[in-house]
């Protein structure tokens, strides 16, 4: 992990706040949303309110970034037989959102959860997000219970959709996960040490099934900004292996989902079409100039899964892998399954349906499947908004890009302002001839920034001196120095 602190916390936090206003990030909310969700009571109008089943004495762990109040999903599992059986437990947001009411119509505006260094922007308000519908440790919640059961391989056979009631038994951090299953650290309280193992068993098995299916996973590290000890730092952050299993179950949980959605003809998938063949081309080209040995035999999403970001040249070309997964979105469908509802990254039709305190499309999502396994017609709010969703969607997600990309530039402004006329070695991770433009990647501090081609080539290694920073543009200006 490399960090590097950030100048004046009082200055960074100026410019987050610059950003919000520049990009209209949602602020507080207005009188009548925060009046309804305080006088929101649990199930109003929900038609299968009365049929909750218990599912508390089910030892569920949530597992989180560390400081994280808004829950959306708990992971139990047994074994059974030679196979496992996964028990998932999702916030049920609907069960405090009044369809049609001022918190569901500024959730419409909304999109998502955005989240600051200093703060996030949330879809719904406190009382929803943070307590009454998060899965909070040691608290009697209702919650939508997945129930999935797997063969020894870890294919799911059966899986069913139910309202439930759950206590979450611990909700502990992905570094204490790991270290649970490493044997490094002991269980805290609440904490079944079996279902961490299970956790990480069955996570394995569906990476195996992954490959089998031909999807793509992508291990690169995060540029994050970071608030430490009330500094602001900037880095790089590896994924640890805990949350490449939990990703798999929220993956698993997406993937029977969507399959269900298309066998009835009704609901809403995640869909990303094929990488192009002249992608798949340049990246081998990019391969072969940053001096990785890709052999023909290999596919690749074979060679990219397999690829770890240890070392300048395999982080540039994860960078590069990036650029083949363009063009995802949604599509809803009620009556008429679409043409290629599949998710070309994940080899499989998938929705998604894990995530509804923080993603709008989720809880509508959730509704329709609950319908499905209770053998009735969807809620009309539901499917009526299945032609809006992936449009409030995809304006959401360019929101959160511009988002992050704006939070990032100002940080390295003003992380290198001091800097002026210091020199950084840096590695060629992209050429653009037509533009005389090369993307470089500087690895301390974490930045990726553009220069003058002028003659440079994929994989070159190149001193580069800072000659401008303006932090109001958020803008650094690099050359590259003549050896």
């Amino acid at each position: 992990m490399l960090r590097l602190n950030i100048a004046d916390p009082l200055e960074l936090e100026a410019g987050f706040d610059a950003i919000r206003t520049e990009l209209d990030i949602p602020g507080r909310f207005s009188k009548e949303v925060l009046a309804e969700a305080a006088e929101a009571t649990v199930d109003s109008g929900l038609p299968d309110a009365a049929n909750r089943v218990d599912a508390t004495n089910v030892a569920f762990v949530a597992i989180d970034p560390p400081g994280s109040t808004d829950l959306d999903q708990a992971f139990a599992a047994r074994r059974v037989g030679d196979g496992y059986q996964v028990s998932y437990a999702i916030a049920d947001v609907a069960a405090f959102v009044r369809p049609g009411g001022a918190i569901d119509r500024e959730a419409r505006e909304r999109g998502s959860t955005m989240y600051l260094p200093d703060g996030r922007a949330p879809l719904h308000p406190a009382i929803v997000s943070e307590d009454r519908a998060s899965l909070l440790a040691d608290t009697a919640k209702p919650a939508l219970l997945w129930t999935i059961d797997l063969d020894g391989y870890a294919n799911p056979t059966d899986w069913r959709l139910e309202r439930a009631n759950v206590r979450v038994r611990a909700a502990i951090s992905y570094a204490t996960a790991q270290a649970i299953i490493d044997r490094t650290a002991k269980p805290g309280p609440g904490v079944d040490i079996e279902i961490c193992d299970l956790l990480a068993e069955i996570g394995r098995l569906r990476q195996a099934r992954e490959a089998q299916r031909g999807g793509v996973s992508l291990k690169i590290p995060a540029q994050e900004i970071e608030k430490i000890d009330g500094s602001y730092q900037l880095r790089f952050d590896e994924t640890l292996p805990v949350e490449e299993w939990n990703a798999q179950i929220s993956l698993l949980t997406g993937m029977v989902a969507g399959r269900t959605m298309v066998g009835s003809g009704i609901g809403i998938v995640r869909t990303l079409p094929p990488a192009l063949d002249r992608d798949i081309d340049r990246l081998r080209r990019t391969a072969q100039g940053l001096g990785l040995n890709w052999p023909t035999s290999v596919s690749y999403a074979d060679y990219v899964r397999e690829m770890r970001p240890t070392e300048p040249e395999t982080m540039a070309f994860l960078l590069q892998a990036t650029r083949t997964l363009r063009g995802a979105g949604y599509v809803g469908f009620n009556g008429e399954v679409p043409e290629h509802p599949e998710h070309s990254a994940i080899a499989s039709v998938y929705s998604h349906v894990t995530a509804p305190l923080r993603r709008l499309v989720d809880r509508f999502g959730n509704e329709i499947l609950l319908s499905h396994f209770a053998g009735r017609t969807p809620p009309a709010w539901a499917l009526e908004a299945l032609d809006e969703l992936p449009s409030m969607m995809g304006r959401a997600r360019q929101r959160e890009s511009s988002l992050e990309r704006a939070l990032l530039d100002m940080s390295e402004a003003l992380t290198l302002q001091s800097y002026i006329g210091d020199n950084f070695d840096a590695l060629v991770v992209d050429v653009r001839a037509d533009r005389n433009e090369a993307r470089i990647q500087i690895a301390k501090p974490a930045i990726v920034a553009k220069i003058a081609a002028n003659g440079l080539e994929l994989a070159d290694t190149v001193s580069v001196c800072l000659k401008s920073v303006d932090v109001k543009a958020r803008r650094l200006s690099f050359e590259a120095v003549e050896s």
